[in-house]
Protein backbone atom coordinates (compact mmCIF):
# COMPACT_ATOMS: atom_id res chain seq x y z
CA UNK A 1 0.00 0.00 0.00
CA UNK A 2 1.24 3.36 -0.56
CA UNK A 3 1.00 5.31 2.72
CA UNK A 4 0.82 8.55 0.60
CA UNK A 5 -2.41 8.43 -0.51
CA UNK A 6 -3.50 9.37 2.68
CA UNK A 7 -2.06 12.73 2.01
CA UNK A 8 -2.06 15.43 -0.34
CA UNK A 9 1.39 16.92 -0.44
CA UNK A 10 2.74 15.81 2.88
CA UNK A 11 5.35 17.78 4.18
CA UNK A 12 6.24 18.98 7.85
CA UNK A 13 6.96 22.69 6.73
CA UNK A 14 3.33 23.15 5.01
CA UNK A 15 1.54 22.06 8.41
CA UNK A 16 3.97 24.58 9.94
CA UNK A 17 2.85 27.60 7.45
CA UNK A 18 -0.98 26.16 7.86
CA UNK A 19 -0.75 27.22 11.71
CA UNK A 20 0.07 30.30 11.07
CA UNK A 21 -2.65 30.83 9.04
CA UNK A 22 -5.91 29.55 10.92
CA UNK A 23 -8.42 30.25 8.11
CA UNK A 24 -6.44 28.31 5.61
CA UNK A 25 -9.29 25.72 4.03
CA UNK A 26 -6.50 23.00 2.36
CA UNK A 27 -6.34 19.58 3.71
CA UNK A 28 -4.33 18.53 5.74
CA UNK A 29 -0.85 18.27 5.11
CA UNK A 30 0.64 16.89 8.50
CA UNK A 31 3.21 14.23 7.53
CA UNK A 32 2.46 10.98 9.82
CA UNK A 33 5.04 8.92 7.94
CA UNK A 34 8.22 9.35 10.34
CA UNK A 35 6.31 7.10 12.59
CA UNK A 36 5.56 3.53 12.44
CA UNK A 37 2.00 2.60 13.69
CA UNK A 38 2.24 0.27 16.39
CA UNK A 39 -0.78 -1.97 14.89
CA UNK A 40 -4.02 -1.76 12.44
CA UNK A 41 -7.24 -0.14 13.88
CA UNK A 42 -9.73 -2.47 12.49
CA UNK A 43 -12.71 -0.21 14.39
CA UNK A 44 -12.65 3.26 15.81
CA UNK A 45 -14.48 4.87 18.60
CA UNK A 46 -14.72 8.96 18.52
CA UNK A 47 -16.08 10.44 21.45
CA UNK A 48 -16.57 14.17 21.55
CA UNK A 49 -17.88 16.01 24.46
CA UNK A 50 -20.11 19.09 22.02
CA UNK A 51 -18.73 22.64 23.23
CA UNK A 52 -16.42 21.42 26.35
CA UNK A 53 -13.86 24.04 27.39
CA UNK A 54 -10.86 22.96 29.40
CA UNK A 55 -12.43 24.24 32.64
CA UNK A 56 -15.81 21.29 32.11
CA UNK A 57 -13.34 18.45 31.76
CA UNK A 58 -11.74 19.92 34.87
CA UNK A 59 -14.06 20.32 37.16
CA UNK A 60 -15.71 17.15 36.32
CA UNK A 61 -13.15 15.61 37.63
CA UNK A 62 -13.09 17.42 40.37
CA UNK A 63 -16.64 17.38 41.34
CA UNK A 64 -16.25 13.23 40.68
CA UNK A 65 -13.02 12.90 42.98
CA UNK A 66 -14.74 14.83 45.49
CA UNK A 67 -18.08 12.99 45.54
CA UNK A 68 -16.84 9.35 45.15
CA UNK A 69 -13.24 9.43 46.07
CA UNK A 70 -12.42 8.59 41.97
CA UNK A 71 -11.94 10.96 39.44
CA UNK A 72 -13.35 10.86 35.56
CA UNK A 73 -12.19 8.02 33.42
CA UNK A 74 -10.95 10.47 30.87
CA UNK A 75 -8.25 12.39 33.30
CA UNK A 76 -7.55 8.40 34.66
CA UNK A 77 -6.28 7.76 31.32
CA UNK A 78 -3.64 10.49 32.32
CA UNK A 79 -2.63 10.08 35.29
CA UNK A 80 -1.82 6.56 33.97
CA UNK A 81 0.08 7.40 31.01
CA UNK A 82 -2.40 5.12 29.01
CA UNK A 83 -3.29 7.30 26.09
CA UNK A 84 -1.23 9.92 23.50
CA UNK A 85 -1.97 13.30 24.29
CA UNK A 86 -2.24 16.14 21.91
CA UNK A 87 -3.98 19.79 21.83
CA UNK A 88 -5.78 20.67 18.51
CA UNK A 89 -6.52 23.82 16.58
CA UNK A 90 -10.12 23.81 15.70
CA UNK A 91 -10.25 27.18 13.64
CA UNK A 92 -12.93 27.11 10.65
CA UNK A 93 -12.60 28.53 7.15
CA UNK A 94 -13.72 31.43 8.20
CA UNK A 95 -13.26 32.12 11.63
CA UNK A 96 -10.80 31.34 14.28
CA UNK A 97 -14.52 30.46 16.51
CA UNK A 98 -15.53 27.65 14.91
CA UNK A 99 -19.64 26.18 15.04
CA UNK A 100 -20.02 22.96 15.96
CA UNK A 101 -20.83 22.00 11.80
CA UNK A 102 -17.28 23.28 10.48
CA UNK A 103 -16.02 21.90 13.46
CA UNK A 104 -17.20 18.27 12.30
CA UNK A 105 -16.90 18.53 9.00
CA UNK A 106 -12.84 19.29 9.63
CA UNK A 107 -12.88 15.66 11.04
CA UNK A 108 -15.40 14.54 8.54
CA UNK A 109 -13.71 15.93 5.45
CA UNK A 110 -10.61 16.97 5.78
CA UNK A 111 -10.87 20.68 5.24
CA UNK A 112 -11.76 23.65 6.72
CA UNK A 113 -14.82 25.50 6.08
CA UNK A 114 -17.32 28.10 6.84
CA UNK A 115 -19.34 28.00 10.01
CA UNK A 116 -22.64 27.05 9.40
CA UNK A 117 -21.74 23.92 6.72
CA UNK A 118 -21.25 20.52 6.39
CA UNK A 119 -18.35 19.33 4.32
CA UNK A 120 -19.35 22.23 1.14
CA UNK A 121 -16.87 25.09 1.05
CA UNK A 122 -17.71 28.52 0.32
CA UNK A 123 -17.39 28.08 -3.48
CA UNK A 124 -19.66 24.68 -3.79
CA UNK A 125 -17.10 22.05 -3.65
CA UNK A 126 -18.05 19.06 -1.61
CA UNK A 127 -16.00 17.03 0.42
CA UNK A 128 -16.43 13.28 1.03
CA UNK A 129 -17.50 12.71 4.73
CA UNK A 130 -15.19 10.05 6.20
CA UNK A 131 -17.71 7.73 7.80
CA UNK A 132 -18.70 7.47 3.48
CA UNK A 133 -15.23 6.67 3.23
CA UNK A 134 -14.90 4.00 5.44
CA UNK A 135 -18.32 2.94 4.54
CA UNK A 136 -17.36 2.60 0.96
CA UNK A 137 -14.10 0.34 2.66
CA UNK A 138 -16.43 -2.11 3.97
CA UNK A 139 -16.74 -1.29 7.83
CA UNK A 140 -20.03 -0.23 9.24
CA UNK A 141 -20.86 3.43 10.66
CA UNK A 142 -23.19 4.94 13.02
CA UNK A 143 -23.41 7.87 15.30
CA UNK A 144 -25.18 8.44 19.04
CA UNK A 145 -26.08 11.70 20.46
CA UNK A 146 -28.05 13.09 23.12
CA UNK A 147 -28.89 15.71 20.74
CA UNK A 148 -30.80 15.13 17.99
CA UNK A 149 -28.78 12.40 15.14
CA UNK A 150 -29.39 15.15 12.69
CA UNK A 151 -27.30 17.63 14.59
CA UNK A 152 -24.30 19.24 13.33
CA UNK A 153 -21.70 16.74 14.89
CA UNK A 154 -23.21 13.56 13.81
CA UNK A 155 -23.82 14.98 10.55
CA UNK A 156 -20.53 16.85 9.75
CA UNK A 157 -19.20 12.53 10.00
CA UNK A 158 -21.56 11.45 7.34
CA UNK A 159 -23.21 14.35 5.12
CA UNK A 160 -22.79 17.11 2.68
CA UNK A 161 -25.43 20.07 3.67
CA UNK A 162 -24.70 23.66 2.18
CA UNK A 163 -26.84 24.70 5.70
CA UNK A 164 -26.52 22.80 9.18
CA UNK A 165 -30.21 23.74 10.15
CA UNK A 166 -31.55 21.54 7.50
CA UNK A 167 -32.14 18.62 9.58
CA UNK A 168 -35.07 16.66 7.94
CA UNK A 169 -33.05 16.77 4.68
CA UNK A 170 -30.14 15.20 6.70
CA UNK A 171 -32.40 12.77 7.93
CA UNK A 172 -33.02 11.34 4.29
CA UNK A 173 -29.41 11.61 3.83
CA UNK A 174 -28.86 9.21 6.63
CA UNK A 175 -31.33 6.46 4.96
CA UNK A 176 -29.68 7.25 1.56
CA UNK A 177 -26.60 6.56 2.53
CA UNK A 178 -27.40 3.75 4.88
CA UNK A 179 -25.54 4.38 8.17
CA UNK A 180 -25.58 1.41 10.21
CA UNK A 181 -26.81 2.81 13.57
CA UNK A 182 -27.95 5.92 14.57
CA UNK A 183 -29.47 6.58 17.58
CA UNK A 184 -29.85 10.45 19.53
CA UNK A 185 -32.81 12.79 19.55
CA UNK A 186 -34.40 14.64 16.54
CA UNK A 187 -38.26 12.92 16.14
CA UNK A 188 -39.49 16.26 14.65
CA UNK A 189 -36.91 15.43 12.01
CA UNK A 190 -38.52 12.13 11.20
CA UNK A 191 -41.97 12.06 12.17
CA UNK A 192 -44.95 12.89 9.28
CA UNK A 193 -46.70 14.82 12.00
CA UNK A 194 -43.77 17.51 12.43
CA UNK A 195 -41.58 17.53 8.83
CA UNK A 196 -42.84 19.97 6.57
CA UNK A 197 -43.33 17.49 3.84
CA UNK A 198 -45.27 15.38 5.68
CA UNK A 199 -42.88 12.56 5.14
CA UNK A 200 -43.25 9.61 7.58
CA UNK A 201 -38.74 9.03 7.47
CA UNK A 202 -39.64 6.38 10.32
CA UNK A 203 -41.60 4.05 7.88
CA UNK A 204 -39.35 4.63 4.93
CA UNK A 205 -36.47 3.69 7.65
CA UNK A 206 -38.47 -0.07 8.39
CA UNK A 207 -38.57 -0.21 4.64
CA UNK A 208 -35.32 -0.10 4.13
CA UNK A 209 -34.66 -3.28 7.17
CA UNK A 210 -34.23 -0.75 9.97
CA UNK A 211 -34.84 -1.61 13.37
CA UNK A 212 -36.83 1.46 14.13
CA UNK A 213 -36.68 2.15 18.55
CA UNK A 214 -37.96 4.64 20.03
CA UNK A 215 -37.77 3.49 23.52
CA UNK A 216 -34.58 2.27 25.78
CA UNK A 217 -36.90 -0.84 26.39
CA UNK A 218 -36.80 -1.30 22.75
CA UNK A 219 -33.39 -0.38 21.66
CA UNK A 220 -31.89 -2.81 24.59
CA UNK A 221 -33.97 -5.67 22.47
CA UNK A 222 -33.04 -4.58 19.27
CA UNK A 223 -31.51 -7.15 17.00
CA UNK A 224 -27.90 -6.68 16.68
CA UNK A 225 -27.97 -8.39 13.20
CA UNK A 226 -29.84 -5.20 11.59
CA UNK A 227 -29.26 -1.94 10.70
CA UNK A 228 -31.19 0.56 14.16
CA UNK A 229 -32.49 3.93 14.00
CA UNK A 230 -33.64 5.18 17.38
CA UNK A 231 -35.23 8.40 18.28
CA UNK A 232 -35.82 9.25 21.67
CA UNK A 233 -37.17 12.78 22.29
CA UNK A 234 -38.58 15.57 19.76
CA UNK A 235 -35.55 17.74 20.71
CA UNK A 236 -32.19 16.60 22.67
CA UNK A 237 -32.90 14.55 25.31
CA UNK A 238 -33.44 15.74 28.86
CA UNK A 239 -30.63 16.89 31.03
CA UNK A 240 -28.56 13.94 32.92
CA UNK A 241 -29.80 15.26 36.67
CA UNK A 242 -33.11 15.77 35.20
CA UNK A 243 -33.22 12.20 33.24
CA UNK A 244 -32.31 10.65 36.65
CA UNK A 245 -34.59 12.42 38.89
CA UNK A 246 -37.45 11.18 37.28
CA UNK A 247 -38.60 7.97 36.74
CA UNK A 248 -40.58 8.05 33.66
CA UNK A 249 -37.65 9.62 31.79
CA UNK A 250 -35.09 6.58 33.12
CA UNK A 251 -37.62 4.12 31.54
CA UNK A 252 -37.95 5.65 28.53
CA UNK A 253 -34.10 7.51 27.46
CA UNK A 254 -31.28 5.57 27.13
CA UNK A 255 -27.87 7.03 28.64
CA UNK A 256 -25.10 7.35 25.95
CA UNK A 257 -23.44 4.72 27.81
CA UNK A 258 -26.28 2.12 27.23
CA UNK A 259 -26.40 3.48 23.33
CA UNK A 260 -22.44 3.40 23.14
CA UNK A 261 -22.67 -0.21 24.40
CA UNK A 262 -26.03 -1.21 21.94
CA UNK A 263 -24.06 0.21 18.82
CA UNK A 264 -20.46 -1.33 19.56
CA UNK A 265 -22.61 -4.84 20.18
CA UNK A 266 -24.52 -4.30 17.40
CA UNK A 267 -21.53 -3.90 14.90
CA UNK A 268 -18.24 -5.38 16.44
CA UNK A 269 -19.27 -8.78 14.92
CA UNK A 270 -18.56 -7.13 11.39
CA UNK A 271 -15.90 -8.59 9.60
CA UNK A 272 -14.60 -5.30 8.14
CA UNK A 273 -14.96 -3.60 11.49
CA UNK A 274 -17.05 -0.57 12.24
CA UNK A 275 -16.36 3.42 13.41
CA UNK A 276 -18.31 4.68 15.64
CA UNK A 277 -19.19 8.20 16.75
CA UNK A 278 -20.23 9.37 20.16
CA UNK A 279 -21.54 12.50 21.47
CA UNK A 280 -22.62 14.48 24.20
CA UNK A 281 -24.23 17.06 22.75
CA UNK A 282 -25.90 18.14 25.86
CA UNK A 283 -22.81 19.37 26.84
CA UNK A 284 -22.67 22.33 24.53
CA UNK A 285 -25.98 23.45 25.28
CA UNK A 286 -25.45 23.26 29.01
CA UNK A 287 -22.52 25.66 28.64
CA UNK A 288 -24.77 28.21 26.45
CA UNK A 289 -26.96 28.64 28.99
CA UNK A 290 -24.20 28.72 31.96
CA UNK A 291 -26.03 25.77 33.28
CA UNK A 292 -23.69 23.88 36.03
CA UNK A 293 -25.97 21.09 37.19
CA UNK A 294 -26.35 20.40 33.13
CA UNK A 295 -22.66 20.74 32.65
CA UNK A 296 -21.52 18.32 34.99
CA UNK A 297 -23.96 15.72 34.84
CA UNK A 298 -23.84 15.49 31.20
CA UNK A 299 -20.25 15.58 31.46
CA UNK A 300 -20.15 12.87 33.66
CA UNK A 301 -22.09 10.45 31.49
CA UNK A 302 -20.23 11.53 28.78
CA UNK A 303 -17.32 10.04 31.15
CA UNK A 304 -19.31 6.81 31.50
CA UNK A 305 -19.61 6.26 28.01
CA UNK A 306 -15.68 6.83 28.08
CA UNK A 307 -15.83 3.80 30.31
CA UNK A 308 -17.51 1.24 28.05
CA UNK A 309 -15.34 2.29 24.82
CA UNK A 310 -12.19 2.07 27.16
CA UNK A 311 -13.26 -1.34 28.19
CA UNK A 312 -13.99 -2.80 25.12
CA UNK A 313 -11.03 -1.49 23.14
CA UNK A 314 -8.83 -2.74 26.15
CA UNK A 315 -10.19 -6.58 25.39
CA UNK A 316 -10.31 -5.88 21.98
CA UNK A 317 -7.21 -4.94 21.16
CA UNK A 318 -8.24 -3.75 17.66
CA UNK A 319 -10.14 -0.51 18.52
CA UNK A 320 -8.55 3.01 18.04
CA UNK A 321 -10.63 5.08 20.63
CA UNK A 322 -10.33 9.18 20.07
CA UNK A 323 -11.19 11.19 23.02
CA UNK A 324 -11.88 15.46 22.31
CA UNK A 325 -14.43 18.40 22.06
CA UNK A 326 -15.03 20.60 18.94
CA UNK A 327 -14.51 24.24 20.47
CA UNK A 328 -14.66 25.45 24.03
CA UNK A 329 -17.62 27.06 25.22
CA UNK A 330 -18.28 29.56 27.94
CA UNK A 331 -15.03 28.26 29.91
CA UNK A 332 -16.42 28.01 33.24
CA UNK A 333 -13.68 27.59 36.35
CA UNK A 334 -14.09 27.17 39.89
CA UNK A 335 -13.28 30.62 41.26
CA UNK A 336 -10.96 31.45 44.40
CA UNK A 337 -12.60 32.23 47.54
CA UNK A 338 -12.27 30.91 51.27
CA UNK A 339 -15.46 29.02 50.54
CA UNK A 340 -14.56 27.49 47.25
CA UNK A 341 -14.72 24.11 48.55
CA UNK A 342 -17.87 23.52 50.40
CA UNK A 343 -19.30 26.09 47.87
CA UNK A 344 -18.04 23.58 44.87
CA UNK A 345 -19.26 20.94 47.06
CA UNK A 346 -22.55 22.11 46.88
CA UNK A 347 -23.50 21.16 43.65
CA UNK A 348 -23.69 17.42 44.64
CA UNK A 349 -26.70 18.56 46.07
CA UNK A 350 -28.10 20.11 43.27
CA UNK A 351 -31.29 18.23 42.30
CA UNK A 352 -32.17 19.46 38.80
CA UNK A 353 -31.24 21.81 36.14
CA UNK A 354 -31.57 25.59 35.51
CA UNK A 355 -33.53 24.63 33.09
CA UNK A 356 -35.66 22.53 34.65
CA UNK A 357 -35.90 25.38 37.44
CA UNK A 358 -36.86 27.90 34.70
CA UNK A 359 -39.30 26.40 32.98
CA UNK A 360 -41.09 26.20 35.69
CA UNK A 361 -41.89 30.29 35.81
CA UNK A 362 -44.18 32.17 34.39
CA UNK A 363 -45.71 35.70 34.82
CA UNK A 364 -48.37 34.55 37.43
CA UNK A 365 -45.72 32.54 39.54
CA UNK A 366 -45.34 34.65 43.15
CA UNK A 367 -41.75 35.52 44.78
CA UNK A 368 -42.08 32.62 47.03
CA UNK A 369 -42.84 30.28 44.29
CA UNK A 370 -39.69 31.43 42.73
CA UNK A 371 -37.69 31.20 46.03
CA UNK A 372 -39.27 27.46 46.72
CA UNK A 373 -38.38 26.02 43.49
CA UNK A 374 -34.68 26.87 43.67
CA UNK A 375 -34.58 26.18 47.03
CA UNK A 376 -35.68 23.09 46.28
CA UNK A 377 -33.50 22.62 42.78
CA UNK A 378 -30.46 24.08 44.67
CA UNK A 379 -30.46 23.92 48.17
CA UNK A 380 -30.15 27.72 48.80
CA UNK A 381 -32.41 30.29 49.06
CA UNK A 382 -32.50 33.52 47.32
CA UNK A 383 -32.93 36.72 48.50
CA UNK A 384 -36.24 38.43 47.91
CA UNK A 385 -34.47 40.89 45.30
CA UNK A 386 -33.01 37.83 43.84
CA UNK A 387 -36.38 36.03 43.72
CA UNK A 388 -37.72 39.73 42.01
CA UNK A 389 -34.75 39.88 39.26
CA UNK A 390 -35.48 36.29 38.02
CA UNK A 391 -39.63 37.18 37.97
CA UNK A 392 -39.02 40.29 36.14
CA UNK A 393 -37.31 38.42 33.43
CA UNK A 394 -41.01 36.64 32.73
CA UNK A 395 -43.08 40.22 32.01
CA UNK A 396 -42.27 39.93 28.33
CA UNK A 397 -40.90 37.15 27.39
CA UNK A 398 -41.05 36.75 23.69
CA UNK A 399 -39.45 33.22 21.86
CA UNK A 400 -37.08 34.36 18.69
CA UNK A 401 -34.57 32.74 16.69
CA UNK A 402 -31.80 34.81 17.78
CA UNK A 403 -31.94 32.50 20.90
CA UNK A 404 -30.88 29.45 19.39
CA UNK A 405 -29.94 27.57 22.55
CA UNK A 406 -32.53 29.83 24.65
CA UNK A 407 -35.14 31.02 22.38
CA UNK A 408 -37.43 31.73 24.87
CA UNK A 409 -34.74 34.01 26.68
CA UNK A 410 -35.38 32.62 29.99
CA UNK A 411 -32.45 34.04 32.59
CA UNK A 412 -30.08 32.02 32.51
CA UNK A 413 -27.28 34.31 33.05
CA UNK A 414 -29.02 36.15 35.99
CA UNK A 415 -29.51 32.78 37.51
CA UNK A 416 -26.05 31.31 36.89
CA UNK A 417 -24.68 34.88 38.25
CA UNK A 418 -26.64 34.04 41.41
CA UNK A 419 -25.50 30.66 41.85
CA UNK A 420 -21.61 31.58 41.60
CA UNK A 421 -22.23 33.05 45.18
CA UNK A 422 -22.98 29.77 46.59
CA UNK A 423 -21.01 27.24 44.17
CA UNK A 424 -17.86 29.46 43.32
CA UNK A 425 -18.41 28.67 39.49
CA UNK A 426 -17.78 31.79 36.88
CA UNK A 427 -18.43 31.74 33.49
CA UNK A 428 -16.79 34.11 30.66
CA UNK A 429 -19.68 34.16 28.28
CA UNK A 430 -22.21 31.79 26.60
CA UNK A 431 -20.82 31.39 23.53
CA UNK A 432 -18.55 29.36 21.94
CA UNK A 433 -14.54 30.37 21.98
CA UNK A 434 -11.67 29.50 20.41
CA UNK A 435 -9.56 27.35 22.92
CA UNK A 436 -7.13 24.93 21.66
CA UNK A 437 -8.86 21.83 23.08
CA UNK A 438 -8.15 18.67 24.05
CA UNK A 439 -7.24 15.50 21.92
CA UNK A 440 -6.58 12.02 23.35
CA UNK A 441 -6.27 8.36 21.75
CA UNK A 442 -5.93 5.13 23.15
CA UNK A 443 -4.65 1.94 20.97
CA UNK A 444 -3.50 0.98 17.59
CA UNK A 445 -2.93 4.37 15.84
CA UNK A 446 -2.78 6.26 18.48
CA UNK A 447 1.10 6.75 18.33
CA UNK A 448 0.72 8.61 15.29
CA UNK A 449 -0.88 11.78 17.07
CA UNK A 450 1.72 14.49 17.50
CA UNK A 451 1.21 17.01 20.76
CA UNK A 452 -0.21 19.55 18.54
CA UNK A 453 -1.97 19.23 15.58
CA UNK A 454 -4.82 21.14 13.42
CA UNK A 455 -8.30 19.96 13.12
CA UNK A 456 -8.23 18.34 9.69
CA UNK A 457 -5.01 16.41 10.28
CA UNK A 458 -7.76 14.17 12.69
CA UNK A 459 -9.67 13.17 9.32
CA UNK A 460 -6.43 11.66 7.83
CA UNK A 461 -5.28 10.17 10.92
CA UNK A 462 -7.94 7.86 11.14
CA UNK A 463 -7.69 6.63 7.69
CA UNK A 464 -3.73 6.56 8.70
CA UNK A 465 -4.84 4.04 11.40
CA UNK A 466 -7.22 2.23 9.67
CA UNK A 467 -5.09 2.03 6.63
CA UNK A 468 -7.83 2.80 4.76
CA UNK A 469 -6.67 4.73 1.66
CA UNK A 470 -7.94 8.63 0.33
CA UNK A 471 -8.73 7.75 -2.64
CA UNK A 472 -12.52 7.52 -2.96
Amino acid sequence: MDRRKFFRNGSLFALGTSLLNPFDIAASTIDFNNKKSNKKAKNIIVIVSDGMSTGTLNMTDIYLSRKTGKGSNWLQLYKDNRVNRALMDMASANSIVTDSAAASSSWGGGVRINNGSLNISANGETHLPIWQKFKKAGKMAGCVTTVPITHATPAGFCINSKRRNDQELIAEEYLHYGFDVMMGGGNKYFSSEHRKDNRNMYQEFAAEGYQVVKTRSEMLAANSGKPILGVFCDDGFPYSKDHENNKELVEKIPTLAEMTQKAMDSMKNHPEGFVLQVEAGKVDWAAHGNDIAGLIYDQAAHDEAIKVAIDFAEQDKETLVILTTDHGNANPGIIYGKNANDNFDAIQNYKHTNEWILNGFGKETSISQVKERIEYANNFMVTEEEAKLISSYYNDLKSGEDGLYNSRHLPFEALAQIQKQHNSVGWISMDHSADYVELAMFGPGSDLLKPFIKNTDLHFLMLEAAEVENSF
